[in-house]
């Protein structure tokens, strides 16, 4: 599936056709359920992204990530071939567990049709081999995926509705207002299933937050990757912040959403959102230099809200350059009164979306 990648690549670099057009993120368009949970092919790419913390027996407690992506090739439009590569389907899975010391992941790509993956637009449903992410009559969201040492079966269960980021779900990417994505959460989900390790299955429940996110053009002119992270609070509370990054490290962009145990929200522009570095680390796999336990401050109603984001542990890189898809550092981190995760992208090299 590598080479497949690669020959997509020399295929868009090298195509003498018109370059391929893509529907465009715009404000004023009204989210719609259960039709956004599913599949939006007409746009570039997207993304169903679920992070959180498991609780097994005792004091264990491990982080997760299940990501599937779809992104469109802008290839094969007028054939009829079902080896036409239009759509390209890549899921990522990972387990944090501070007893290992990095991260257990696995991967899955495959372009879309054959009976091997695919994206139901109609509601979430998404497939590659023997990995899926589905979501069932009664609202429940479930997963199977397995990688190096581990496999997870997990449900998640809304107990909160529906958080749109931004505007409505338009999320502002840069100054630019074609640097956007459409972008909801379901934060604060109740998660129950099993983590298999070694042979043996283990019960585990804990919290998880779901994003979903589509674009056609996610970062704009002069921007490397983004720090982004997702928190669930005790009480009820729900933060989601970001910053897009420049190459020397300053902000191009930040925004997020704050919404409150009363349901009580605040939406932050580019001047209510930082991140400043503390301590690095560098990965000895890929020398890239994180972040990984910055300053969070926010500027909320009552004034600046600064919230310390401390890992899991430091080794949360998750190198999938074998299957050719990117290096990103991607942990799990504790803030007092809440537990998230952080995504720190664009450190190994620079991100095209």
């Amino acid at each position: 599936m590598r080479r497949l990648l690669r020959v997509l690549a020399i295929l868009l670099i090298g195509a003498t056709a018109p370059a391929p057009r893509f529907a465009e993120v715009r404000p004023g368009v009204a989210l719609v359920f259960p039709r956004d949970h599913g599949a939006h092919p007409d746009y570039r790419t997207e993304w169903w992204y679920l992070t959180g913390w498991l609780d097994g027996p005792g004091v264990t407690h491990r982080g997760f990530q299940i990501t599937f992506f779809r992104t469109a090739t802008g290839l094969g439009a007028d054939s009829r071939s079902a080896f036409a590569p239009r759509q390209i389907l890549f899921a990522h899975a990972a387990l944090s567990d501070p007893a290992i010391g990095h991260l257990l992941h696995g991967e899955r790509i495959a372009r879309e049709g054959l009976a091997i993956a695919g994206a139901s637009r109609a509601d979430a449903d998404i497939a590659i081999d023997d990995w899926r992410l589905r979501r069932l009559p009664d609202g429940r969201f479930v997963a199977r995926v397995a990688g190096d040492g581990f496999a997870l079966d997990l449900a998640f269960r809304p107990i909160q509705p529906v958080l749109a980021q931004g505007d409505r779900g338009y999320s502002r990417k840069g100054p630019d207002a074609h640097s956007a994505s459409r972008y909801y959460s379901l934060p604060h989900l109740v998660v129950t299933g099993t983590v298999l390790r070694n042979g043996r299955a283990e019960p585990v429940a804990g919290k998880a937050w779901l994003d979903r996110e589509w674009s056609s053009s996610y970062l704009p002119p002069g921007a490397v990757g983004w720090d982004w992270t997702g928190l669930n609070f005790t009480d009820g509370g729900a933060l989601m912040a970001f910053r897009v990054r420049r190459a020397d490290g300053s902000t191009l962009w930040a925004g997020g959403t704050w919404r409150a145990a009363d349901g009580q929200l605040t939406i932050f522009g580019p001047r209510d959102v930082s991140f400043e570095p503390r301590h690095r680390w560098r990965s000895p796999r890929t020398s890239a230099l994180y972040p990984v336990d910055p300053i969070l401050r926010i500027r909320l109603p009552e004034g600046i809200r600064t919230l310390p984001l401390h890992p899991l542990f430091p080794d949360q890189e998750l190198d999938t350059r074998a299957a050719g898809t990117p290096v990103y550092w991607e942990g799990a981190v504790t803030t007092p009164g809440g537990r998230g995760y952080l995504e720190l992208t664009g450190y190994a090299g620079n991100l095209s979306l």
